[in-house]
């Protein structure tokens, strides 16, 4: 289910979290659903067990998890408003991509505004 690019200058945590956020966005998981344990995902990716628990910790804050003692993770589903928190994580991602392309905060912004523009489906 999780695919990891141990090539990609994005963090393996920042990879887990943005692929659980859009599973829930996708409906692939499920309101109260619970997660694959910390443990057994570290083993099926062969990556560190605090790489998992970074994400998951991570997620939980942002309000897209939540954890039950001795029970495990479980999906919290979407917030009120409609939408995952997930897309801070995107948002966060871009910014750090326009600070290594030395693209300022209102270069990005006229762009996204122009995309807007341009793709009406959005």
């Amino acid at each position: 289910m999780f695919l990891i690019n141990t090539q990609s200058n994005e963090p393996i945590y920042e990879q887990i979290k943005r692929q659980i956020v859009r599973f829930v966005e996708a409906g692939v998981l499920q309101p109260d659903e619970k997660l694959i344990s910390v443990r057994s995902l570290a083993q099926q990716l062969n990556i560190n067990p605090n790489t998992v628990q970074k994400a998951y910790q991570e997620l939980e804050a942002e309000g897209v998890l939540y954890t039950l003692p001795k029970k495990g993770v479980f999906v919290r589903g979407r917030p009120a408003n409609g939408k995952v928190c997930g897309v801070e994580t995107e948002v966060r991602q871009l910014l750090k991509l326009c600070r290594t392309l030395k693209i300022s905060t209102d270069e990005l912004i006229e762009i996204i505004r122009k995309e807007g523009e341009n793709n009406v489906d959005c």
